[in-house]
């Protein structure tokens, strides 16, 4: 058995086919490390180790680049004395190729979980823009605490509402991973948002409409498209969700009832009625009149109430951007707080059911929350008409913010929309 050196490495002959070994004799050579040559003449070291009465030849690396003899035989020994501790090393090797990246992993995750969600497809926009470029190529075993903290702290640093989102969501597939026994455990279980950045803590808004603001943004004069107007306003009125108001269909009214569909409620799985009063059906047919007049131009028209286009509703964020363009037009101020929200405007609705004495019972009611813990188990009461009398209450008090204590002068609600 010859000692390898390089100058015998470069005079090795090359055999006419296949391959050729020859193992090293030197001192500090593990047992079974040596030289492969082909017939092309590309010398590899190599290790043979056995591993459970198998014989298995291991490659370390290619000669002369990148590994000189001497390197290639420290590595040896380190391959070797894990082999001598009972580690196969190919084994493990041909078991983590076959792990799950975390790519392949979202792709069972999305199937499974994700894509049942009504929240699936931005839980899905976020995973694909932030998780799998930072990574996705990784395999999912071997992610680490430090590496999800990572990610989500430089996406923090510009926007922290996406990264306490993305925490959310990395937690969650994680979670899941570890139910299927994927991984043994949630590297991201313990990460809390506020130790990797305070600003993403989520702070709850207070902020609701003053008196004065309620009136300018009745009366304004900002050249909002018309359906987004009439839209804001019946959050003002009804005090639904701003999504709920943008999605509602000509289907789902019924005379003075607007029932909203279990599938359209973000936030629970019952659908919920909805009293309309006087106001809210005068700004319903103002958007059937505003809907047969862009029918006539479109040449069509969906079952939308507030369609942007036809078949296709307006968007809660349309919503926010018209509020934020056009803020000082509708006299949405600056103070504590921020400029209003169109969720802004449920709250001032809430807010103001509170203020008119209206029970706290039949206040969440009205708006749409569902009652928790075993109040909602044993109360199945509807509160149908306790919900109108408090939408006829605000109404009134809507309508004496808007024209002082002259309700019956009612300022027309299409002052301030334009036609498009």
């Amino acid at each position: 058995m010859p000692t390898l050196t390089d100058t015998f490495l470069k005079k090795l002959d090359p055999p006419a086919k296949g391959r050729r070994i020859v193992f090293d004799d030197h001192r500090d050579a593990p047992r079974g490390f040596g030289a492969r040559i082909t017939a092309a003449g590309t010398v590899t070291f190599i290790l043979r180790y056995n591993a459970s009465g198998r014989d298995r030849l291991m490659t370390v690396g290619e000669w002369p680049k990148p590994w000189s003899l001497k390197a290639a035989r420290k590595q040896a020994d380190d391959f070797r004395k894990q082999v001598d501790t009972g580690t196969d090393i190919l084994e493990e090797r041909r078991a983590d190729r076959q792990e799950p990246t975390v790519s392949d992993v979202l792709s069972r995750y999305y199937k499974a979980h994700v894509d049942k969600l009504k929240s699936g497809p931005a839980m899905r926009a976020t995973l694909e823009r932030y998780l799998v470029p930072a990574l996705g190529k990784t395999k999912l075993k071997a992610v680490r605490r430090r590496e999800v903290i990572a990610m989500v702290e430089e996406l923090a640093q510009t926007k922290p509402r996406q990264a306490a989102l993305l925490l959310t969501y990395t937690k969650g597939l994680f979670a899941w991973a570890e139910d299927r026994e994927i991984i043994e455990a949630n590297p991201a279980a313990t990460i809390r948002p506020r130790k990797v950045s305070k600003s993403m803590t989520s702070k709850s808004r207070s902020r609701v409409l003053s008196e004065q603001e309620i009136k300018d943004f009745w009366v304004h004069d900002a050249p909002l498209h018309k359906m987004t107007d009439l839209a804001l306003r019946l959050v003002l009125v009804t005090g639904q969700r701003p999504g709920e108001v943008a999605g509602m269909t000509w289907e789902e009214v019924d005379g003075n009832v607007w029932t909203i569909p279990a599938s359209r409620r973000g936030k629970t799985d019952t659908a919920h009625t909805v009293p309309l009063t006087a106001t809210a059906l005068e700004i319903l047919e103002q958007a059937k009149e505003e809907a047969a007049r862009l029918a006539r131009r479109r040449k069509r028209a969906g079952g939308f109430v507030f369609e942007a286009r036809p078949e296709t509703p307006i968007t809660t964020a349309a919503l926010g951007r018209a509020v934020g363009r056009y803020a000082d037009a509708l006299g949405n101020q600056d103070k504590e707080g921020g400029r209003w929200t169109p969720h802004d405007l449920r709250r001032t609705c809430r807010t103001g059911l509170a203020a008119l004495k209206v029970s706290e019972t039949v206040a969440e009611a009205t708006i749409g929350h569902t009652r928790k813990g075993i109040v909602g188990v044993y109360d199945l009461h509807s509160y149908d008409s306790e919900k109108r009398n408090a939408m006829e209450a605000w109404e009134r008090r809507l309508l004496q913010i808007i024209e002082g204590n002259k309700p019956d002068n009612v300022v027309p609600i299409s002052r301030g929309a334009r036609h498009d």
